[in-house]
Protein backbone atom coordinates (compact mmCIF):
# COMPACT_ATOMS: atom_id res chain seq x y z
CA UNK A 1 0.00 0.00 0.00
CA UNK A 2 1.39 3.32 -0.73
CA UNK A 3 2.97 5.05 1.84
CA UNK A 4 0.66 8.12 0.75
CA UNK A 5 -1.98 6.90 3.16
CA UNK A 6 -0.04 7.01 6.10
CA UNK A 7 2.29 9.93 5.60
CA UNK A 8 -0.36 12.39 4.13
CA UNK A 9 -3.39 11.79 6.64
CA UNK A 10 -2.97 15.43 7.89
CA UNK A 11 -3.98 18.83 7.14
CA UNK A 12 -1.99 21.02 5.35
CA UNK A 13 -1.87 24.67 6.69
CA UNK A 14 0.75 27.42 6.15
CA UNK A 15 3.47 24.90 5.00
CA UNK A 16 3.53 22.72 8.07
CA UNK A 17 1.71 19.37 7.97
CA UNK A 18 -0.50 18.73 10.99
CA UNK A 19 -3.46 16.90 12.55
CA UNK A 20 -6.84 18.33 12.65
CA UNK A 21 -8.28 19.33 16.09
CA UNK A 22 -11.77 18.43 15.53
CA UNK A 23 -13.45 16.05 17.81
CA UNK A 24 -13.67 12.98 15.53
CA UNK A 25 -11.98 11.16 12.50
CA UNK A 26 -12.88 10.98 8.78
CA UNK A 27 -12.03 7.23 7.96
CA UNK A 28 -10.72 6.60 4.40
CA UNK A 29 -11.74 3.58 3.33
CA UNK A 30 -10.52 1.35 0.14
CA UNK A 31 -14.22 0.66 -1.83
CA UNK A 32 -13.58 -2.25 -3.29
CA UNK A 33 -12.22 -4.68 -0.05
CA UNK A 34 -13.14 -1.76 2.96
CA UNK A 35 -9.96 -1.90 4.31
CA UNK A 36 -8.97 1.36 6.12
CA UNK A 37 -6.06 3.24 4.18
CA UNK A 38 -6.16 6.23 6.87
CA UNK A 39 -7.71 8.17 9.16
CA UNK A 40 -7.51 11.90 9.22
CA UNK A 41 -9.07 14.10 12.50
CA UNK A 42 -11.28 16.72 10.97
CA UNK A 43 -10.59 20.30 10.67
CA UNK A 44 -12.20 22.86 12.40
CA UNK A 45 -13.46 26.39 11.57
CA UNK A 46 -10.69 27.82 13.15
CA UNK A 47 -8.20 25.71 11.24
CA UNK A 48 -10.20 26.98 7.73
CA UNK A 49 -9.38 30.20 9.04
CA UNK A 50 -5.70 29.66 9.91
CA UNK A 51 -5.87 28.15 5.93
CA UNK A 52 -7.16 31.26 4.64
CA UNK A 53 -5.33 33.69 6.49
CA UNK A 54 -1.81 31.55 5.17
CA UNK A 55 -3.27 31.87 1.96
CA UNK A 56 -3.88 35.61 2.46
CA UNK A 57 -0.34 36.23 3.58
CA UNK A 58 1.27 34.33 1.18
CA UNK A 59 -0.29 35.53 -1.99
CA UNK A 60 0.97 39.47 -1.58
CA UNK A 61 4.63 37.98 -2.54
CA UNK A 62 4.09 35.46 -4.63
CA UNK A 63 1.27 37.72 -7.29
CA UNK A 64 4.76 39.90 -7.10
CA UNK A 65 7.04 37.23 -8.24
CA UNK A 66 8.09 37.34 -11.95
CA UNK A 67 5.90 35.13 -13.87
CA UNK A 68 8.67 33.30 -15.51
CA UNK A 69 9.83 32.28 -11.82
CA UNK A 70 5.91 31.37 -10.86
CA UNK A 71 5.97 29.01 -13.91
CA UNK A 72 9.05 26.79 -12.61
CA UNK A 73 7.11 25.67 -9.92
CA UNK A 74 4.60 24.00 -12.61
CA UNK A 75 7.31 22.81 -14.76
CA UNK A 76 8.45 21.01 -11.43
CA UNK A 77 5.38 19.26 -10.15
CA UNK A 78 5.01 18.11 -13.85
CA UNK A 79 8.14 15.97 -13.88
CA UNK A 80 7.02 14.61 -10.23
CA UNK A 81 3.82 13.38 -11.30
CA UNK A 82 5.32 11.89 -14.20
CA UNK A 83 8.46 10.42 -11.86
CA UNK A 84 5.52 8.90 -9.41
CA UNK A 85 2.70 8.08 -12.10
CA UNK A 86 2.98 4.58 -10.91
CA UNK A 87 2.42 5.09 -7.02
CA UNK A 88 -0.48 8.10 -7.77
CA UNK A 89 -1.83 5.15 -9.93
CA UNK A 90 -1.67 3.05 -6.93
CA UNK A 91 -3.50 5.34 -4.74
CA UNK A 92 -6.23 6.22 -7.10
CA UNK A 93 -6.86 2.60 -7.47
CA UNK A 94 -7.14 2.34 -3.64
CA UNK A 95 -9.30 5.19 -2.64
CA UNK A 96 -11.60 5.89 -5.48
CA UNK A 97 -11.81 2.53 -6.79
CA UNK A 98 -10.70 3.46 -10.05
CA UNK A 99 -9.34 0.65 -12.55
CA UNK A 100 -5.98 0.63 -14.05
CA UNK A 101 -7.64 2.20 -17.33
CA UNK A 102 -9.14 5.35 -15.41
CA UNK A 103 -6.25 5.84 -13.24
CA UNK A 104 -3.85 6.53 -16.65
CA UNK A 105 -6.71 8.33 -18.22
CA UNK A 106 -6.78 10.86 -15.53
CA UNK A 107 -2.90 11.40 -14.72
CA UNK A 108 -2.53 11.51 -18.79
CA UNK A 109 -5.75 14.56 -18.20
CA UNK A 110 -3.31 15.85 -15.65
CA UNK A 111 -0.35 16.05 -16.87
CA UNK A 112 -1.59 17.88 -19.34
CA UNK A 113 -3.57 20.44 -17.30
CA UNK A 114 -0.24 21.19 -15.46
CA UNK A 115 1.78 21.70 -19.01
CA UNK A 116 -1.10 24.33 -19.72
CA UNK A 117 -0.94 25.86 -15.94
CA UNK A 118 3.14 26.26 -16.82
CA UNK A 119 1.88 28.43 -20.14
CA UNK A 120 -0.65 30.30 -18.11
CA UNK A 121 1.24 31.90 -15.46
CA UNK A 122 2.43 33.98 -18.73
CA UNK A 123 -0.85 34.58 -19.98
CA UNK A 124 -2.45 37.56 -18.23
CA UNK A 125 -2.25 40.70 -20.48
CA UNK A 126 -2.78 44.01 -20.01
CA UNK A 127 -4.85 47.17 -22.57
CA UNK A 128 -4.33 50.42 -23.07
CA UNK A 129 -7.99 51.61 -23.97
CA UNK A 130 -8.87 55.33 -25.55
CA UNK A 131 -10.17 57.61 -23.80
CA UNK A 132 -12.98 60.35 -24.46
CA UNK A 133 -10.99 62.75 -22.50
CA UNK A 134 -8.01 65.00 -23.79
CA UNK A 135 -4.68 63.99 -22.14
CA UNK A 136 -6.18 60.67 -20.60
CA UNK A 137 -4.73 57.49 -20.98
CA UNK A 138 -6.66 54.22 -19.90
CA UNK A 139 -5.05 51.09 -18.73
CA UNK A 140 -6.82 47.89 -17.82
CA UNK A 141 -4.38 45.61 -15.45
CA UNK A 142 -5.55 41.77 -15.13
CA UNK A 143 -4.64 40.54 -11.95
CA UNK A 144 -5.64 38.06 -9.34
CA UNK A 145 -8.32 37.98 -7.43
CA UNK A 146 -6.33 36.97 -4.59
CA UNK A 147 -7.82 33.48 -2.32
CA UNK A 148 -9.55 30.80 -4.40
CA UNK A 149 -11.34 28.36 -2.27
CA UNK A 150 -11.74 24.73 -4.24
CA UNK A 151 -14.00 22.52 -3.40
CA UNK A 152 -13.47 18.85 -5.44
CA UNK A 153 -15.51 15.52 -5.84
CA UNK A 154 -14.01 12.33 -5.42
CA UNK A 155 -14.99 10.97 -8.81
CA UNK A 156 -11.78 12.17 -10.66
CA UNK A 157 -9.70 14.17 -7.55
CA UNK A 158 -6.51 14.15 -8.50
CA UNK A 159 -7.26 15.67 -11.52
CA UNK A 160 -10.50 17.59 -10.71
CA UNK A 161 -8.31 19.33 -7.79
CA UNK A 162 -5.38 20.29 -9.90
CA UNK A 163 -7.89 21.77 -12.31
CA UNK A 164 -8.47 24.42 -10.51
CA UNK A 165 -5.49 24.79 -7.96
CA UNK A 166 -2.76 24.88 -10.61
CA UNK A 167 -4.41 27.97 -12.79
CA UNK A 168 -5.38 29.46 -9.48
CA UNK A 169 -1.91 29.01 -8.74
CA UNK A 170 -0.48 30.07 -11.83
CA UNK A 171 -2.25 33.40 -11.63
CA UNK A 172 -0.95 34.59 -8.85
CA UNK A 173 -3.49 33.73 -6.24
CA UNK A 174 -2.96 31.37 -2.84
CA UNK A 175 -5.28 28.24 -2.15
CA UNK A 176 -7.48 26.97 -0.05
CA UNK A 177 -8.79 23.18 -1.44
CA UNK A 178 -11.33 20.97 0.70
CA UNK A 179 -11.17 17.57 -1.20
CA UNK A 180 -14.21 14.99 -0.75
CA UNK A 181 -13.90 13.04 2.58
CA UNK A 182 -14.18 9.97 0.71
CA UNK A 183 -11.17 11.35 -1.16
CA UNK A 184 -8.44 13.22 1.08
CA UNK A 185 -5.70 11.82 -0.02
CA UNK A 186 -5.37 11.67 -3.97
CA UNK A 187 -8.07 14.76 -3.95
CA UNK A 188 -6.39 16.81 -1.19
CA UNK A 189 -2.73 15.95 0.97
CA UNK A 190 -1.25 14.29 -2.47
CA UNK A 191 -1.40 17.43 -4.22
CA UNK A 192 -0.25 19.78 -1.42
CA UNK A 193 2.44 17.51 -1.60
CA UNK A 194 3.42 17.35 -4.86
CA UNK A 195 3.47 21.13 -4.73
CA UNK A 196 5.74 21.36 -1.47
CA UNK A 197 7.95 19.44 -2.90
CA UNK A 198 7.97 21.34 -6.45
CA UNK A 199 9.09 24.55 -4.55
CA UNK A 200 5.83 26.20 -3.82
CA UNK A 201 6.35 28.91 -1.02
CA UNK A 202 4.63 27.51 2.03
CA UNK A 203 1.19 28.88 2.82
CA UNK A 204 -0.20 29.84 -0.64
CA UNK A 205 -1.45 26.41 -0.85
CA UNK A 206 -3.50 24.57 2.13
CA UNK A 207 -5.51 21.47 2.21
CA UNK A 208 -8.74 21.26 4.90
CA UNK A 209 -10.28 17.58 4.95
CA UNK A 210 -13.31 18.58 7.20
CA UNK A 211 -17.08 17.69 6.53
CA UNK A 212 -19.65 20.43 6.66
CA UNK A 213 -20.75 18.71 9.69
CA UNK A 214 -17.84 20.22 11.63
CA UNK A 215 -18.01 23.64 9.31
CA UNK A 216 -21.10 24.52 8.16
CA UNK A 217 -20.77 27.13 5.63
CA UNK A 218 -17.61 28.51 7.30
CA UNK A 219 -15.34 27.70 4.30
CA UNK A 220 -17.80 29.57 1.59
CA UNK A 221 -18.74 32.18 4.03
CA UNK A 222 -15.08 33.27 4.82
CA UNK A 223 -14.14 36.68 3.91
CA UNK A 224 -10.51 35.64 2.53
CA UNK A 225 -11.39 34.00 -0.32
CA UNK A 226 -12.90 36.30 -3.41
CA UNK A 227 -13.95 33.12 -5.69
CA UNK A 228 -15.18 29.43 -4.91
CA UNK A 229 -14.55 26.93 -7.85
CA UNK A 230 -17.01 24.26 -7.07
CA UNK A 231 -17.34 20.95 -8.81
CA UNK A 232 -19.93 18.51 -7.24
CA UNK A 233 -24.11 17.83 -8.03
CA UNK A 234 -26.22 20.53 -8.88
CA UNK A 235 -27.70 20.53 -5.22
CA UNK A 236 -24.67 21.30 -3.19
CA UNK A 237 -24.01 23.83 -5.97
CA UNK A 238 -27.37 25.90 -5.78
CA UNK A 239 -26.58 25.80 -2.16
CA UNK A 240 -22.71 27.21 -2.83
CA UNK A 241 -23.73 29.80 -4.96
CA UNK A 242 -26.39 31.31 -3.25
CA UNK A 243 -24.16 31.34 -0.08
CA UNK A 244 -21.49 32.74 -2.33
CA UNK A 245 -24.05 35.48 -3.79
CA UNK A 246 -25.07 36.54 -0.33
CA UNK A 247 -21.32 37.13 0.25
CA UNK A 248 -20.35 38.90 -3.05
CA UNK A 249 -18.33 36.09 -4.09
CA UNK A 250 -18.14 34.88 -7.64
CA UNK A 251 -18.38 31.14 -7.75
CA UNK A 252 -17.29 28.96 -10.61
CA UNK A 253 -19.25 25.81 -11.21
CA UNK A 254 -19.32 22.06 -12.86
CA UNK A 255 -22.28 20.69 -11.68
CA UNK A 256 -23.59 16.99 -12.90
CA UNK A 257 -25.27 16.13 -16.07
CA UNK A 258 -27.68 13.81 -17.84
CA UNK A 259 -25.98 13.63 -21.46
CA UNK A 260 -27.27 11.72 -23.85
CA UNK A 261 -25.47 9.68 -26.82
CA UNK A 262 -27.54 9.77 -29.92
CA UNK A 263 -27.41 7.93 -32.96
CA UNK A 264 -29.01 8.68 -36.00
CA UNK A 265 -29.73 6.80 -38.96
CA UNK A 266 -27.08 7.16 -40.83
CA UNK A 267 -24.43 6.17 -37.93
CA UNK A 268 -21.77 3.79 -38.13
CA UNK A 269 -23.05 1.30 -35.72
CA UNK A 270 -20.19 -0.66 -34.82
CA UNK A 271 -18.22 2.56 -33.64
CA UNK A 272 -21.44 4.09 -32.08
CA UNK A 273 -21.60 0.80 -29.89
CA UNK A 274 -18.08 1.22 -28.67
CA UNK A 275 -18.21 5.11 -28.31
CA UNK A 276 -21.91 4.67 -26.44
CA UNK A 277 -20.27 1.88 -23.89
CA UNK A 278 -17.27 3.73 -22.83
CA UNK A 279 -19.38 7.18 -22.68
CA UNK A 280 -21.65 5.03 -19.84
CA UNK A 281 -19.63 2.78 -17.97
CA UNK A 282 -16.10 4.75 -17.58
CA UNK A 283 -15.09 4.41 -14.20
CA UNK A 284 -18.43 2.97 -13.26
CA UNK A 285 -20.80 5.73 -14.63
CA UNK A 286 -19.45 7.89 -12.17
CA UNK A 287 -18.69 10.58 -14.54
CA UNK A 288 -20.56 14.13 -14.77
CA UNK A 289 -20.38 13.88 -18.96
CA UNK A 290 -21.35 9.91 -18.64
CA UNK A 291 -24.39 9.25 -21.43
CA UNK A 292 -26.64 8.30 -19.17
CA UNK A 293 -29.27 8.21 -22.14
CA UNK A 294 -28.18 6.54 -25.36
CA UNK A 295 -30.98 7.45 -28.12
CA UNK A 296 -31.25 5.36 -31.19
CA UNK A 297 -33.13 5.82 -34.58
CA UNK A 298 -35.59 3.07 -34.58
CA UNK A 299 -34.30 2.52 -38.09
CA UNK A 300 -30.77 1.39 -36.98
CA UNK A 301 -32.11 0.27 -33.41
CA UNK A 302 -32.79 -3.38 -33.53
CA UNK A 303 -28.75 -3.93 -34.72
CA UNK A 304 -27.76 -1.14 -32.31
CA UNK A 305 -29.27 -2.80 -29.25
CA UNK A 306 -28.00 -6.33 -29.85
CA UNK A 307 -24.84 -5.45 -30.44
CA UNK A 308 -24.71 -3.02 -27.36
CA UNK A 309 -25.89 -5.33 -25.05
CA UNK A 310 -23.42 -8.00 -26.00
CA UNK A 311 -21.19 -5.71 -25.46
CA UNK A 312 -22.29 -4.31 -21.97
CA UNK A 313 -23.15 -8.15 -20.85
CA UNK A 314 -18.97 -9.03 -21.54
CA UNK A 315 -18.01 -6.05 -19.52
CA UNK A 316 -15.65 -7.64 -16.45
CA UNK A 317 -16.40 -6.03 -12.91
CA UNK A 318 -14.72 -7.32 -10.26
CA UNK A 319 -10.98 -5.70 -8.40
CA UNK A 320 -9.93 -2.23 -9.80
CA UNK A 321 -5.95 -3.48 -9.41
CA UNK A 322 -6.29 -6.10 -12.28
CA UNK A 323 -5.37 -4.57 -15.41
CA UNK A 324 -8.55 -6.55 -17.20
CA UNK A 325 -11.14 -5.28 -14.89
CA UNK A 326 -13.57 -2.93 -16.52
CA UNK A 327 -16.00 -2.20 -13.71
CA UNK A 328 -14.88 -1.80 -10.33
CA UNK A 329 -16.64 -0.78 -6.96
CA UNK A 330 -18.34 2.95 -6.80
CA UNK A 331 -17.24 5.18 -4.25
CA UNK A 332 -19.35 3.78 -1.81
CA UNK A 333 -22.38 1.82 -0.05
CA UNK A 334 -24.72 4.36 -0.02
CA UNK A 335 -24.01 5.03 -3.76
CA UNK A 336 -24.55 1.72 -4.76
CA UNK A 337 -27.85 1.45 -2.88
CA UNK A 338 -28.84 4.52 -4.60
CA UNK A 339 -27.88 2.96 -8.08
CA UNK A 340 -29.88 -0.78 -7.54
CA UNK A 341 -32.77 1.85 -6.39
CA UNK A 342 -32.64 3.29 -9.89
CA UNK A 343 -32.81 0.15 -11.67
CA UNK A 344 -36.12 -0.93 -9.39
CA UNK A 345 -37.72 1.83 -9.50
CA UNK A 346 -37.03 1.54 -13.67
CA UNK A 347 -38.71 -1.77 -13.52
CA UNK A 348 -41.31 -0.85 -11.03
CA UNK A 349 -42.83 1.67 -13.96
CA UNK A 350 -42.65 -0.93 -16.71
CA UNK A 351 -39.07 -0.57 -18.24
CA UNK A 352 -37.17 -4.05 -19.32
CA UNK A 353 -34.04 -4.66 -18.26
CA UNK A 354 -31.53 -6.25 -20.75
CA UNK A 355 -28.65 -6.61 -18.87
CA UNK A 356 -29.57 -6.29 -15.44
CA UNK A 357 -26.25 -6.63 -13.04
CA UNK A 358 -26.29 -7.38 -9.36
CA UNK A 359 -24.95 -5.65 -6.72
CA UNK A 360 -22.35 -7.25 -4.01
CA UNK A 361 -21.13 -4.46 -1.62
CA UNK A 362 -19.95 -1.53 -3.85
CA UNK A 363 -19.38 -3.67 -6.95
CA UNK A 364 -21.97 -2.89 -8.66
CA UNK A 365 -22.58 -4.66 -12.28
CA UNK A 366 -23.52 -2.93 -15.77
CA UNK A 367 -27.49 -2.98 -16.54
CA UNK A 368 -28.87 -1.74 -20.01
CA UNK A 369 -32.52 -0.75 -19.07
CA UNK A 370 -35.56 0.01 -22.28
CA UNK A 371 -39.04 1.01 -22.43
CA UNK A 372 -39.05 3.51 -19.77
CA UNK A 373 -42.01 5.77 -20.11
CA UNK A 374 -41.50 8.96 -21.75
CA UNK A 375 -42.78 10.62 -18.93
CA UNK A 376 -40.24 8.79 -16.83
CA UNK A 377 -38.33 10.96 -14.01
CA UNK A 378 -35.40 9.12 -14.32
CA UNK A 379 -35.04 9.76 -18.41
CA UNK A 380 -34.64 13.47 -16.79
CA UNK A 381 -31.93 13.33 -13.58
CA UNK A 382 -27.99 12.36 -13.09
CA UNK A 383 -27.69 9.14 -12.58
CA UNK A 384 -24.05 8.16 -11.15
CA UNK A 385 -23.66 4.62 -12.06
CA UNK A 386 -23.57 1.98 -14.40
CA UNK A 387 -27.01 2.21 -16.00
CA UNK A 388 -27.56 2.45 -19.57
CA UNK A 389 -31.25 3.76 -20.58
CA UNK A 390 -31.68 2.74 -24.45
CA UNK A 391 -34.50 4.89 -25.54
CA UNK A 392 -35.70 4.78 -29.60
CA UNK A 393 -37.01 7.51 -31.97
CA UNK A 394 -38.25 8.66 -35.40
CA UNK A 395 -35.83 11.37 -36.66
CA UNK A 396 -33.81 14.11 -35.66
CA UNK A 397 -36.55 16.19 -34.63
CA UNK A 398 -37.96 13.94 -31.80
CA UNK A 399 -33.78 13.36 -31.18
CA UNK A 400 -33.29 16.90 -30.39
CA UNK A 401 -35.88 17.27 -28.45
CA UNK A 402 -35.62 14.09 -26.37
CA UNK A 403 -31.79 15.49 -26.12
CA UNK A 404 -32.90 18.77 -24.34
CA UNK A 405 -35.48 17.03 -22.16
CA UNK A 406 -33.38 17.84 -18.62
CA UNK A 407 -32.55 20.28 -16.61
CA UNK A 408 -28.89 19.41 -17.56
CA UNK A 409 -26.95 20.75 -20.36
CA UNK A 410 -23.38 19.68 -20.15
CA UNK A 411 -21.97 17.25 -22.39
CA UNK A 412 -22.92 14.81 -25.30
CA UNK A 413 -22.43 13.25 -28.69
CA UNK A 414 -24.01 12.66 -32.31
CA UNK A 415 -22.87 9.77 -34.66
CA UNK A 416 -23.84 9.88 -37.93
CA UNK A 417 -22.52 9.64 -41.33
CA UNK A 418 -22.46 13.06 -42.52
CA UNK A 419 -20.30 15.11 -40.22
CA UNK A 420 -21.91 18.79 -40.95
CA UNK A 421 -25.40 17.25 -40.29
CA UNK A 422 -23.83 16.08 -36.71
CA UNK A 423 -22.98 19.58 -36.44
CA UNK A 424 -26.41 21.08 -37.57
CA UNK A 425 -27.76 18.62 -34.80
CA UNK A 426 -24.91 20.06 -32.29
CA UNK A 427 -25.84 23.53 -32.29
CA UNK A 428 -29.78 22.39 -31.48
CA UNK A 429 -28.88 21.08 -28.51
CA UNK A 430 -28.49 23.28 -25.38
CA UNK A 431 -25.26 21.96 -23.78
CA UNK A 432 -22.08 23.57 -23.03
CA UNK A 433 -20.40 20.89 -24.93
CA UNK A 434 -21.47 18.50 -28.04
CA UNK A 435 -19.17 16.12 -29.86
CA UNK A 436 -19.67 14.77 -33.54
CA UNK A 437 -18.80 10.87 -33.71
CA UNK A 438 -17.27 10.68 -30.77
CA UNK A 439 -17.73 9.82 -27.24
CA UNK A 440 -19.69 12.19 -24.56
CA UNK A 441 -16.29 12.10 -21.85
CA UNK A 442 -13.64 14.68 -22.97
CA UNK A 443 -11.87 17.22 -21.49
CA UNK A 444 -8.71 19.13 -23.01
CA UNK A 445 -6.61 22.01 -21.22
CA UNK A 446 -7.59 25.08 -23.76
CA UNK A 447 -11.35 24.34 -24.43
CA UNK A 448 -14.01 25.98 -22.81
CA UNK A 449 -15.17 23.32 -20.59
CA UNK A 450 -18.85 24.30 -18.30
CA UNK A 451 -22.37 23.09 -18.90
CA UNK A 452 -25.64 25.17 -19.20
CA UNK A 453 -28.54 25.01 -17.19
CA UNK A 454 -28.09 22.83 -13.98
CA UNK A 455 -25.08 21.73 -15.44
CA UNK A 456 -23.26 24.61 -13.94
CA UNK A 457 -21.99 28.75 -14.71
CA UNK A 458 -18.86 29.49 -15.90
CA UNK A 459 -16.05 27.71 -17.57
CA UNK A 460 -13.03 26.35 -16.80
CA UNK A 461 -9.91 25.43 -19.15
CA UNK A 462 -7.55 27.48 -21.49
CA UNK A 463 -8.35 31.59 -21.40
CA UNK A 464 -11.74 31.01 -19.41
CA UNK A 465 -9.45 30.43 -16.57
CA UNK A 466 -8.36 33.69 -16.49
CA UNK A 467 -12.00 34.66 -16.14
CA UNK A 468 -12.51 32.28 -13.46
CA UNK A 469 -9.44 33.06 -11.26
CA UNK A 470 -8.60 37.15 -12.42
CA UNK A 471 -10.22 40.60 -12.08
CA UNK A 472 -9.59 43.33 -14.13
CA UNK A 473 -8.79 46.25 -12.65
CA UNK A 474 -9.29 50.41 -14.76
CA UNK A 475 -6.26 52.86 -13.81
CA UNK A 476 -6.16 55.68 -15.53
CA UNK A 477 -3.62 58.85 -15.94
CA UNK A 478 -4.61 62.15 -17.05
CA UNK A 479 -0.79 63.17 -18.74
CA UNK A 480 -2.60 67.01 -19.19
CA UNK A 481 -4.93 68.64 -16.99
CA UNK A 482 -8.98 67.72 -16.72
CA UNK A 483 -11.30 70.91 -16.49
CA UNK A 484 -13.59 70.56 -13.52
CA UNK A 485 -17.11 72.20 -13.06
CA UNK A 486 -16.63 73.46 -9.92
Amino acid sequence: MSSYFTDLAQQYIDGEWRPGTGSWDIIDFNPYDNEKLASVTIATVDEVDAAYRAAERAQKQWAATNPYARRAVFEKALRLVEEREAEISDAIVAELGGTRLKAAFELHLAKEFLREAVHLALRPEGRIIPSPVDGKENRVYRVPVGVVGVISPFNFPFLLSLKSVAPALALGNGVVLKPHQNTPIVGGTLVAKLFEDAGLPGGLLNVVVTDIAEIGDAFIEHPVPKVISFTGSDAVGRHVATVCAAHFKRSVLELGGNSALVVLDDADVDYAVDAAVFSRYVHQGQVCMAANRVLVDRAVADEFTEKFVAKVAGLRTGDPSDPSTVIGPVINSSQADAIAGVVEQALAEGATALVRGTVRDNLVEPSVLTGLPADSALLRQEVFGPVAFLVTFDGEEEAVRLVNDTPYGLSGAVHTGDVERGVNFARRIDAGMFHVNDGTVHDEPIVPFGGEKHSGVGRLNGDSMLDAFTTQKWISVQHGRSGFPF
